[in-house]
């Protein structure tokens, strides 16, 4: 594992470029997840079933996680800020042409292509950006940039449903293009290249060859990103059918609340635990969580229920995620690596909520719960043949 020798890492200026992230991260998320707001509204005028309707945030989900990795080796290239950039423009540009689209197919190409070019210049850059600042604090400072996601969640989701009520949701998304514009120069203005990003990486093909353990994560995420996204895509449609007494914008805030909990927590017991084991753990808490809402049924209570599980152990799996790769890779390069797995979650992302859709529509909600579920736990035991975590597993 190859570490920057920089004073640099650990420092004020390092912890400057992670709350920049966390910046950028909440701005992208936030939109990106207020989606299931949006999914009753946008089906309504156009007359779509809810696997169709599903299959915009799945495109959505796919070209920023497959997209992440050419963006992550091209700000190992050139630095973050100006990839940064170059993503501000697409979200901005995506919501506001999503906001007048005539069609839903329209908007697969919008903000499919627009918003989801935007995240990958945003996630995957970022990420390996905070990891090459960090030796001694990484996953705290990874969990602290990752927070954004579930601070995003749960600040932009709420917001979102209440402009959709004040002005519809096209208005909302030129709001929020206008919004998230401004935020995203700020976050680019955080940004710097980390200490190592000097030292050219080797090629993606040399990093992992022969590495059996990149491809267990990569199956490992594919399922379980599948399965994750159910929650986002169908919760306000769960609440709706089901007639619960409370709101799904709520319970997205509740699981947007209960992952940065599981980020910040998580992420400091990272150096102390390992990252392996609790990311496997994590990955397990996500399974169960299935079954949680499976039994919880439209008990408001457990659902809020359901919804810290799903929070703490997904905000688990993001914060220690990076971790474990650059444990297993090293920081050198990371973003090329991580843009390489994260194409697993864009598999996942893409099939996941469609054909869970289809299940909703032909079998209802207990079977497509318990689908997913199993689907998660496959994807946490097949952690279990990674290698044995070494002494310093932790860093």
């Amino acid at each position: 594992m190859t570490e920057p020798a920089n004073t640099d890492v650990d420092s004020a200026r390092a912890w400057s470029v992670a709350g920049g992230a966390f910046l950028a991260l909440f701005t992208v998320f936030g939109v990106v997840y207020s989606f299931g707001e949006f999914f009753g509204p946008m089906a309504d005028e156009f007359g779509s079933s809810r696997s169709k309707t599903a299959m915009f945030f799945s495109i959505t989900t796919f070209v920023y996680f497959v997209l992440g990795l050419i963006t992550g080796r091209l700000a190992d290239r050139v630095g973050q800020r100006k990839v940064l950039l170059v993503g501000a423009v697409a979200i901005v540009a995506g919501l506001f042409l999503t906001s007048k689209v005539s069609s839903l197919e329209m908007g697969y190409l919008t903000y499919g292509a627009g918003v989801g070019f935007g995240v990958a210049c945003c996630f995957v850059p970022i990420v390996a950006g905070v990891g090459g600042w960090f030796v001694r604090q990484r996953t705290l400072a990874l969990g602290v940039a990752v927070s954004g996601i579930g601070v995003g969640t749960l600040v932009v989701v709420p917001f979102s449903d209440w402009l959709i009520g004040e002005y519809g949701w096209r208005t909302a998304y030129q709001i929020l293009a206008a919004l998230s514009g401004v935020l995203l120069l700020l976050a680019a203005a955080l940004a710097h290249r980390p200490p190592n990003a000097g030292v050219a990486p080797e090629p993606l093909r040399t990093t992992i060859s022969g590495r059996s353990e990149f491809w267990v994560l990569y199956g490992s995420g594919f399922l379980l990103s599948g399965s994750l996204f159910m929650a986002f895509v169908f919760m306000a449609d769960f609440v709706s059918s089901k007639s619960v007494d409370g709101s799904a914008a709520v319970l997205l805030g509740v699981i947007g609340i209960s992952s940065v909990v599981g980020r910040l927590l998580l992420g400091a017991l990272g150096a102390r635990m390992g990252v392996q084991r609790l990311y496997l753990l994590s990955s397990l808490g996500l399974s169960a969580s299935f079954g949680v809402w499976a039994a919880v049924g439209s008990s408001y209570v457990g659902l809020i229920m359901f919804s810290i599980v799903l929070g703490v152990s997904y905000g688990g799996i993001i914060a220690i995620s990076p971790a474990v790769v650059a444990h297993l890779f090293g920081t050198l390069g990371m973003g090329g690596v991580l843009g390489a797995l994260y194409t697993a979650n864009g598999l996942g992302g893409l099939v996941g909520p469609p054909a869970l859709g289809l299940l909703i529509d032909s079998s209802g909600y207990v079977v497509a719960q318990l689908i997913a579920g199993t689907a998660a736990a496959i994807g946490a035991l097949m952690l279990l043949i990674l290698p044995k975590p070494s002494a310093s597993a932790g860093q």
